[in-house]
């Protein structure tokens, strides 16, 4: 088992997907307000807009990070001044806003370059666990999942590293892999140089496992990981309550993922919904919820009933493997068997251990 932490002193970046693209309410809420400029565009439109927007929860503040997952049009639509001829008025003034230099670097300020380092006698297969949050971070989630991932490597003698470094996605780290991680991300972690290196990665075999909130951010800024690698996005998840028992029916006895588990198991989660099934072409719906067993209500003005309710499934992207559940908020899942041997199952497929996959399997 291995364990590795970011490098300190790291350069300033430059070359974060959003940091020279001309600024609107699509755009994350932080990088608006962190733009002098487009700050004075907000409060020009409507004075004390960029304040109220921090605080849209009936005067109660974002949660922290929160800034980098939502936009000013949706928390605007939060606060009841969502109306077209308002937004056009904004995104015409932000529009104008010529980026600066220091522009650029507050809004690539939360990336980084920096390589962990990785131990030479790495056993394999191995597994990278990738931690790098920089929209809402669950504590909780994040430190159970650890324990549990620490434990699933040790019980097959797999390497495993742990790092919240960007700069670990490029083609000579990542080809000391065999899956990557990612635990509980919210917000976005990747330069345009890492996201294609990544990218590549996966569509040449590498294996993907995206746990619970690394699916679950309100507003993405990377299309292809929502729409290809993950499949679905996240519109919300109860709230009355937050945390409910439900019923997860096994639908793919058959995948390795799924080996051994019960038909079916009863367990208390916050439940996500998505914007759609996630089946389609390429796709092996493994779980579903019944969504009869909880009260899935309403969240953003959208009922979170989807009928057709995928709550784990894997995709194959060329000989790239691509597992995602959404079980993995409450640190109660991160011990309980079913979900464990859930987790465990669907690391070994994307990791190309399993006897079937997307192309050519490992030993």
């Amino acid at each position: 088992m291995a364990i590795a932490s970011g490098q300190s002193a790291a350069a300033q970046v430059t070359d974060c997907p959003l940091g020279r693209t001309t600024l609107s309410t699509l755009s994350p809420l932080g990088d608006v307000l962190a733009v002098p400029a487009a700050r004075a565009v907000v409060e020009k439109v409507s004075p004390g807009l960029a304040d109220k927007m921090m605080k849209p929860f009936g005067g109660q503040a974002l949660p922290p990070g929160f800034e980098r997952i939502v936009t000013p049009r949706s928390v605007m639509g939060m606060v009841g001044m969502g109306d077209a001829a308002l937004i056009a008025k904004m995104d015409a003034g932000l529009g104008k806003v010529k980026l600066t230099k220091a522009d650029v670097l507050a809004r690539c300020a939360s990336y980084d370059n920096e390589r962990p380092q990785i131990p030479a006698d790495l056993p394999r297969p191995a597994i990278l666990v990738f931690g790098k949050i920089t929209g809402f971070r669950d504590g909780p989630s994040v430190d159970a999942a650890e324990v549990a991932l620490k434990q699933i490597a040790a019980r097959h003698g797999w390497g495993i590293v742990f790092t919240d470094r960007g700069g670990v996605f490029n083609a000579a780290d990542l080809a000391r892999f065999d899956s990557v991680v990612w635990n509980n991300i919210s917000g976005d972690a990747l330069t345009i140089p890492q996201r294609a290196a990544f990218r590549k990665w996966i569509e040449r075999g590498g294996g993907y496992t995206g746990i619970h909130g690394s699916g679950g951010d309100p507003q993405f800024f990377w299309d292809w990981y929502a729409d290809t690698l993950v499949g679905a996005r996240f519109i919300g998840h109860p709230m009355g309550p937050q945390f409910q028992e439900a019923r997860v029916v096994v639908e793919d006895k058959a995948h390795p993922a799924t080996h051994g588990l019960p038909t079916e198991w009863r367990m208390t989660e916050e439940w996500y919904s998505f914007d759609r099934s996630a089946r389609g072409k390429n796709v092996r719906v493994l779980a579903t919820l019944d969504e009869s067993t909880y009260k899935p209500g309403e969240g953003f003005g959208r009922k979170l009933a989807m009928g057709d309710h995928p709550i784990a499934w894997t995709r194959c992207l060329g000989r790239g493997r691509s597992f995602y559940t959404a079980i993995g908020h409450r640190p109660e899942s991160y011990t309980q068997a079913e979900s464990v041997k859930l987790l465990d199952q669907g690391i070994a497929w994307s990791a190309g251990l399993s006897p079937e996959g997307c192309g050519p399997t490992r030993k």
